[in-house]
């Protein structure tokens, strides 16, 4: 693949092409590095990535080791976005009172976003860009707030198995 980004500031929501590209080009030494670590020809790998190839394509397995091994967080909510579901990887954060206020800050600044967004409700014209853009902004607090839940549970078991 060129060193040249072909999607320099794409913003937070990619499509499934543009989100596979972007975990290949960010991922630890490249897509080389993917690539080696997948067993599969470096080539052919940077081709199935390219933003314009129609005619190459991920096998399932080959999409399943990408996943696995980028764990990219844009490429999960691209995946998952067409279904209208939201991913989440439990990974507990204590459920200090830091933590909880840390959830109200970006409840907040979501409510302020929202509040921001009157011109696609008073009209009831809602843009493609600010839905995509909501509805991400809703997803990062749904999975806010379950690391705060799982970290709670997590400190509760803790303390139960000794």
């Amino acid at each position: 693949m060129s060193r040249t980004d072909l999607l320099p500031d794409a913003g937070p929501v990619l499509s499934l092409r543009q989100a596979l590209y972007r975990a290949g080009r960010d991922f630890k030494g490249g897509v080389t590095a993917l690539a080696f670590q997948m067993v599969i020809d470096n080539d052919a790998l940077q081709k199935k990535l390219k933003l314009d190839e129609e005619r190459r394509w991920l096998t399932p397995d080959e999409l399943e080791e990408v996943i696995r091994l980028t764990a990219d967080p844009r490429l999960l909510d691209a995946l998952v976005r067409p279904a209208g579901a939201v991913w989440y990887r439990p990974v507990p954060v204590p459920a200090t009172h830091e933590a909880l206020k840390a959830v109200g800050r970006l409840l907040e600044e979501a409510g302020e976003f929202v509040a921001s967004m009157h011109d696609g409700a008073a009209d009831k014209r809602w843009e493609q860009h600010e839905v995509l853009d909501l509805e991400q902004r809703g997803m990062d607090v749904i999975r806010e707030v379950l690391g705060i839940m799982a970290g709670a549970r997590k400190s509760m078991e803790d303390r139960l198995n000794g």
